[in-house]
């Protein structure tokens, strides 16, 4: 078909949007020559190509939902959504209806409708997109008989579909199709859509220029140092790139290397006073006879070119022939880096890290949360604008340009700045969406903008390098990235004289050790000592292999007062800092500095993974809400032990960290082409929650440009584990009105003269004097019941005033003021301290709650705060427990056996704390207990359970009374009886005196009696009964929500019997509960993405005023307004009966 015919006849024509579309496809198919879509078939997976291309949608209950149809598809090229704007827009004005059926505000302009009708065309092309096996590359939004948007994502994630190739160009009208290179493209969407991403051709281009810069490069360094051939390479590559994008007059530098052709010899003559020119900015400049621009930066300032041969001439000449427009700037990094090292020169050129591959961190470490932020800034703007408060929309947008202007992001290992410069370009990326949104608020939006001195720049991209020689070229590179997105935004006559501004954020630092003084080791002579450099290597005659060159040497050094390095205050942090296994750090770092690197972190395990100590940094900094992000490429190591606990330490933490995204092992290849490395990525957020974790399940061949793998993905959600696995959300549980007021730590004495012993408390009139023995009671701690016992007893004097204790027992009252009252007042010089002096005769924590909670029983359950084992057992009522004990208020045999069961011990193993790196497990009661969901007992069950629990707690207490063994001994035997490991001979003792075989017996029938009272497989995964029992507290934490409390002792807990009836409530997923609900938050885009992140984890859809309820200070109106915009622009969705979903 003719294009100029084409235009005519679909240029305005609209009509019906059902009757127009697929006679507008088939036409433009015809225009662009290629294949029309295919008639459908009954069976959905064969229709690849066709229209009214039918999905399921998930249902917002978890159920296979309704039926979604794509007005026209194309398996792994596009999902197309057709609008027709004339009929929606046809009588729009003062008073008509907008698109969504309802009355617009007066100052309500079709244009604005328009917008909104794209905007959510395209959103509904991303939701259709998701219901699909694999997200097309691209997303066509077509306004029939007016404009073709493009979005494309050729990440194959469906995260980041943004405007192509550019926010300037990516809106085809129907006119522009007259341009071949316009059809070309279209084209190309349909037949192999892959050859469009930019980051291919990048890299293609990019990877011809390198390697003939390479080879210059090698014959140059015969004849100049590296370092002047390095810099020399720099101004060449730079005013190469500055020519292509019109920084310069065309072809001006191509010029000078041809006038240099019969002479090569001479180029200096040509080149050096133009580079003269570029530094200081030229009205006229006799080498090109035109004005050149300011660009200084450092780069120019006394350069000085250098004499080619014919060949090194002639590969510059081909090399800036090439379209440097596109560039990619990281890949240059490499080669100059390289350049720069004696080393690496023999590598020039051949290997970079695949773009791919920095993408898959920076964008969920720096870019999603960037978009959210943007995604709900939209929504409001769009909510000012429908309401007729144009002025509001724009200030909207302006205040989130301005924020975005001032995110600061760090790479503290950064090299030659290839993540930051990534981060930039990305960064841009979005800024351009920024920009195109004020442009379609009106020409004046444009102007409110200060465009010199409000723009994403290098200023904004921070980084710490060790290596000296690479600082440059990162800023270099930095700034390589940012004018090619500058330019794609705005053209260059947007950028302001000097070019190259002295921004200097790239730093030579050390990032993890700071020191006072650096000495050099002497030996007894006083020379230096050395060490091998780490690096070299020779191959050993004998056996040909790669083996340490001794003969490479650097002087060993000492470094005094060593402390982690500060870094630079920053919003994200993302990078791939250096892989040197634990085991390894002495031999290439050396000893001083291993030593003082183990002495500044003394809470590292000494196996940890070098990359491990920016990991621990960056998470205090996340965890204390310094830094919102961090992301960090290490080896896969990371799963191992040492580096495992590094970060089970701060998932942990009272102030916990959680991981929004990880993939635990991927292929990589680094600057020097190790591509056999296996990594990890993780990406770390403040707070407890769930994250993305991603698998490598299949691994294809590499692509030829960048080296990148392919690689094919399973995705899952949910708690990552310091693992990198899925694992239950321990962190999430909510503790349960069921077990509340029933379990506490034990009285803290806090002076050592209240203990006693038997023949000291008769002494002090036990059994003689009336009433002493309610205040004279036996004591036990942690190692009386792990251990052999002390049989000590305490006096208690809880209730009494330092008045009648003296008068109704003056020699308790003289035995502790002569232990306890002076050393009380000796030590009342702090806020507890004083308390503790004032009332003297008393505990320093009495436990009032605990002795309420025991008051009436004749015995209670017990478990050691710290212990190897966790186990529970029964101590009689006159036993005071010590603080290192928990007491839980239960006296029944049930509840001993549920809490001695392998699903409760697994439970609190996770749910519970460590103490030290791995060493003892820590019962922490208010995770351990009073979040554990008990299970409903049938009275048989109830006696089954009790019966067993009897006879463990008898047999125990009977074999140790006997027995020359401990507690702990006694387990010890149990566990490695248990492992079938072959048993020593003083073990075999303690099996045979202790019945060990019949403990283990008894474990195991109430494990599978307790599995059984869940109704739960006695055989159940750790994992499977950690996920089954979250779930359980978040169901039994619903119901309390409405009502139901199923107490534990209920004639404590709740002795008027009163059981509130169940109040209806919608299930937020996260059994929400007014104790727990977070605020709503203040500000109007944070709370767009509150109500987002609330759709998304609830396990159904929801109503207004369920969703309002999830926040304290919500009000319901203001909720359903917002939820009814997010549905208006496709980020949510409204079901029939008026609920709200994700």
């Amino acid at each position: 078909m003719n294009a100029d015919k084409f235009i005519e006849y679909w240029s305005g024509r609209g009509g019906s949007e059902r009757a127009n579309y697929q006679k507008f496809i088939n036409e433009l198919c015809e225009l662009i020559g290629v294949d029309k879509p295919e008639a459908s078939h009954a069976e959905d997976h064969r229709n690849e190509y066709v229209f009214e291309k039918r999905v399921r949608a998930m249902d917002v209950d978890g159920e296979d939902g309704r039926y979604n149809f794509i007005d026209c598809y194309k398996r792994k090229h596009f999902v197309l959504e057709a609008k027709q704007s004339d009929k929606r827009m046809r009588g729009v004005g003062a008073s008509g209806p907008d698109l969504f059926g309802e009355v617009a505000a007066p100052a309500a302009a079709p244009k604005a409708a328009w917008d909104r009708m794209m905007k959510q065309a395209r959103q509904q092309a991303e939701n259709y997109a998701k219901y699909l096996p694999e997200w097309p590359p691209f997303l066509l939004i077509v306004d029939v008989g007016h404009v073709i948007e493009v979005y494309a994502d050729f990440t194959g994630l469906g995260k980041r579909y943004k405007p192509f190739p550019d926010s300037r160009s990516h809106r085809i009208a129907i006119p522009d199709l007259a341009d071949a290179a316009v059809r070309d493209r279209l084209r190309a969407i349909w037949t192999d859509p892959l050859s469009l991403d930019p980051a291919a051709k990048r890299a293609e281009v990019t990877k011809d220029i390198a390697y003939r810069l390479a080879r210059m490069a090698r014959t140059l360094e015969k004849r100049h140092d590296p370092k002047e051939v390095a810099l020399f390479l720099m101004r060449c590559l730079f005013t190469a790139f500055a020519e292509d994008v019109g920084l310069l007059p065309a072809d001006a530098f191509l010029t000078l290397l041809r006038k240099a052709e019969g002479n090569p010899q001479f180029l200096p003559r040509y080149l050096t006073p133009f580079w003269k020119s570029m530094d200081k900015g030229s009205d006229f400049d006799p080498m090109i006879g035109a004005p050149v621009r300011h660009f200084n930066g450092g780069l120019f300032k006394n350069a000085q070119a250098l004499a080619l041969t014919g060949d090194e001439l002639s590969e510059l000449i081909t090399a800036c022939q090439r379209d440097w427009r596109n560039v990619e700037p990281a890949i240059f990094g490499t080669l100059l880096e390289n350049a720069l090292s004696v080393r690496e020169r023999g590598q020039l050129g051949a290997h970079f890290t695949p773009r791919a591959y920095v993408e898959r961190l920076v964008i969920p470490t720096v870019i999603e949360p960037l978009q959210d932020q943007w995604r709900a800034t939209l929504a409001l703007a769009e909510g000012r604008r429908a309401a007729g408060d144009v002025k509001g929309a724009v200030e909207l947008i302006r205040a989130f340009h301005r924020d975005l202007c001032q995110v600061r992001v760090l790479d503290p290992a950064c090299g030659t700045g290839n993540f930051l410069y990534v981060s930039l370009e990305l960064m841009k990326e979005l800024e351009g969406e920024v920009l195109l949104a004020l442009e379609e608020l009106g020409a004046a939006a444009q102007a409110l903008l200060d465009l010199q001195g409000t723009t994403v720049g290098p200023q904004q991209f921070v980084g710490l390098e060790k290596n000296a020689r690479a600082v440059p070229i990162a800023e270099l590179v930095l700034w390589l990235g940012h004018l090619q997105g500058h330019l794609r935004l705005r053209g260059p006559e947007s950028l302001s004289d000097p070019i190259l501004k002295p921004v200097e954020t790239v730093r030579h630092a050390d990032a993890v050790l700071a020191w006072k003084k650096e000495e050099l080791v002497l030996d007894a002579a006083g020379k230096p000592v050395a060490r091998w450099d780490g690096v070299s290597l020779r191959t050993d005659p004998h056996t040909g292999r790669q083996v340490p060159d001794e003969t490479q040497v650097v002087p060993l050094k000492r470094y005094t007062d060593p402390k982690p390095a500060p870094w630079p205050k920053a919003d994200y942090i993302v990078g791939n800092p250096p892989f040197i296994g634990g085991k390894d750090l002495r031999q290439e770092l050396g000893d001083g500095y291993a030593e003082a690197l183990w002495a500044a972190y003394p809470h590292m395990p000494g196996g940890a993974d070098f990359v491990m100590y920016w990991w621990d940094r960056a998470a205090d900094l996340v965890r204390e809400g310094k830094a919102r992000r961090f992301g960090f490429i290490t080896t896969n190591s990371i799963t191992q032990t040492f580096s495992r606990r590094v970060i089970k330490r701060h998932l942990d933490a009272k102030k916990p960290l959680h991981l929004s995204f990880a993939i635990p092992d991927h292929p990589w290849a680094d600057a020097q082409g190790a591509a056999a490395v296996r990594v990890a990525m993780t990406v770390g957020m403040a707070g407890a929650g769930e994250g993305l974790l991603k698998q490598v399940v299949a691994e294809g061949d590499a692509n030829p440009n960048d080296g990148a793998i392919a690689v094919t993905f399973a995705i899952e959600q949910g708690v990552i584990l310091p693992d990198l696995t899925i694992g239950a959300d321990i962190a999430g549980v909510l503790p349960l009105k069921a077990n509340a007021g029933l379990s506490s730590r034990g009285v803290s004495l806090h002076g050592s003269g209240f203990i006693v012993t038997p023949a000291e408390a008769a002494a002090l009139g036990l059994g003689k004097v009336p009433g002493l023995e309610q205040h004279i009671r036996h004591y036990r701690n942690g190692r009386d019941l792990t251990g052999k016992s002390r049989g000590v007893m305490v006096i208690d004097l809880f209730g009494l005033t330092a008045e009648q204790v003296r008068q109704r027992f003056p020699g308790v009252y003289q035995w502790l003021m002569d232990r306890v009252h002076d050393e009380r007042q000796a030590k009342a010089d702090t806020p507890d301290g004083r308390q503790y002096a004032a009332q003297w005769w008393l505990f320093g924590k009495t436990r009032g709650e605990l002795r309420k909670a025991l008051a009436g029983l004749p015995r209670y359950i017990a478990t050691v705060e710290t212990a190897k084992h966790r186990i529970f057992q029964f101590l009689d009522i006159d036993i005071l427990p010590d603080n290192k004990l928990i007491g839980i208020g239960l006296h029944q045999a049930v509840h001993l056996s549920v809490l001695s069961s392998r699903i409760h011990t697994t439970w609190a193993l996770a749910a519970g704390g460590w103490l030290g790196y791995g060493n003892d497990p820590v019962y922490v009661k208010t995770r351990c207990f009073d979040a554990f969901p008990f299970p409903i007992l049938t009275p048989a069950q109830e006696a089954r359970i009790g019966s067993l629990a009897e006879e463990l707690d008898g047999l125990r207490k009977k074999v140790l009374a006997a027995g020359h063994f401990t507690l702990t001994e006694l387990y010890n035997v149990l566990e490695k009886r248990k492992a079938g490991a072959a048993l020593e001979p003083a073990e075999r003792d303690i099996y045979e005196a202790g019945h060990v075989g019949v403990l283990l017996d008894l474990h195991r029938a109430i494990d599978a009696a307790v599995a059984d009272a869940y109704g739960w497989p006695a055989d159940l995964s750790d994992r499977d009964i950690l996920f089954r029992l979250v779930a359980l507290n978040k169901e039994r934490a619903a119901e309390e929500a409405r009502g139901l409390v199923r107490w534990l002792r209920p004639e404590f807990q709740n002795p008027g019997g009163v059981q509130a009836g169940e109040q209806l409530s919608a299930d937020l997923g996260e059994a929400t509960v007014a104790a727990t609900r977070p605020a709503w938050p203040k500000l109007p885009a944070e709370q767009v993405q509150a109500l987002r992140q609330t759709l998304s984890a609830a396990n159904s859809a929801l109503p207004a005023d369920a969703v309002a309820r999830a926040f304290k200070g919500a009000r319901g109106k203001q909720v359903k307004d917002m939820l009814d915009l997010l549905v208006a622009l496709g980020q949510a969705r409204r079901i029939g009966d008026g609920r709200y979903a994700a």
